[in-house]
């Protein structure tokens, strides 16, 4: 596997070793202990699976501590735009934003640590989307930034007129409104 720093610590961006003939492919989508030592420890506890058409964008989410969770996230049908936001209060890169396209074609996967709001945009016909988590979802503790924030300022390579949203995306409050958290603290569960 191929390991790619974003610029934005402990967010990365991995690429697998693919084997491949006229017959087709085969590789290793997720290995722990190769994970553990060469991204970082963690443990995932369940997978999750989304099918979206063109245009739909799902985020940007995150949940508050002790739910917070790490993610990580690939394609396997269709393109995305995926986009995590820092939302570390010491991080040297608290609110900035790292995007990258997903795709079956290039099984990138992206590991998103805790700290970090993350959505994404379907940029093909359709998409199906599978991320593994490191802990529960909570409802009561989810919260969000509304995709068109304008101090974070994310292109979406989407034009805002095909752009699909559910109810509860398109009232998530703006980045400045929502309240933050250190490293230890989304951490510390």
């Amino acid at each position: 596997m191929i390991l790619t720093e974003t610029g934005l610590k402990d967010l990365v961006v991995i690429e697998p070793k693919v084997f491949g003939d006229e017959r087709g492919y085969f590789f290793e989508s997720f290995n722990e202990k190769l994970f553990q030592q060469f991204v970082c420890p963690v443990h995932f506890i369940q997978d999750n699976e989304s099918k979206s058409n063109c245009g739909v964008l799902r985020g940007l989410h995150i949940q508050k501590p002790p739910y917070t969770q790490a993610k990580l996230v690939r394609v396997v049908l269709g393109e995305v735009l995926d986009v995590a936001v820092d939302l570390r209060t010491d991080s040297l890169s608290f609110g900035k934003y790292y995007s990258i396209v997903l795709s079956a074609e290039n099984k990138k996967q992206f590991f998103i640590p805790r700290g970090f709001a993350h959505g994404f945009v379907v940029l093909s016909e359709t998409a199906i989307f599978q991320y593994k988590v490191d802990n529960v979802y909570s409802p009561k503790n989810e919260i969000g930034i509304i995709y068109n924030d304008i101090d974070l300022n994310i292109d979406w390579n989407v034009e805002t007129s095909m752009l699909k949203l559910s109810g509860k995306d398109t009232q998530l409050p703006q980045f400045k409104n929502i309240q933050f958290y250190n490293k230890a603290e989304y951490f510390n569960q």
